[in-house]
């Protein structure tokens, strides 16, 4: 947790690791805990297919990318098929050096889970039609 978002993105920001259910109003959970990654990880492990969409914290700075780097080391050590969904979690892979580790990596987060919800996507029903 931490007091503030970083400005700018990337500056150095004092953080404190505390249980998610502890988190004073006053601050903000800017990046999943150790704990929380040894838990995502030790999925990922036991998974056969994994869809991960959104990072863990904020990646862009180097202190709050700890959650994000784990989840995507995890995911890349996998044997599992892994997919990753969104912009940003894609672009975190990218930036990571872990995307060729990765099954499938798309930047349509939002559409990629309307999809498995089964929802009707109007780009992909429109093809459907012709």
């Amino acid at each position: 947790m931490a007091a503030s978002f970083p400005n700018p993105i990337d500056a150095e920001i004092p953080v404190e690791y505390v249980d998610c259910t502890a988190i004073p109003a006053d601050q903000m959970g800017l990046d999943i805990g150790p704990k929380a990654a040894e838990a995502f990880a030790a999925a990922a492990k036991a998974a056969k297919t994994v869809i991960w969409n959104g990072p863990m914290g904020v990646f862009e700075n180097p202190t709050l990318a700890k959650g994000t780097i784990a989840v995507a080391q995890a995911l890349a050590d996998s044997d599992a098929i892994t997919i990753v969904g969104g912009g940003d979690s894609a672009a975190a892979c990218e930036q990571l050096g872990f995307a060729s580790q990765i099954t499938h990596i798309s930047t349509g987060g939002g559409a990629s889970l309307e999809f498995l919800e089964g929802l009707e996507l109007p780009g992909i029903a429109c093809l459907e039609d012709k």
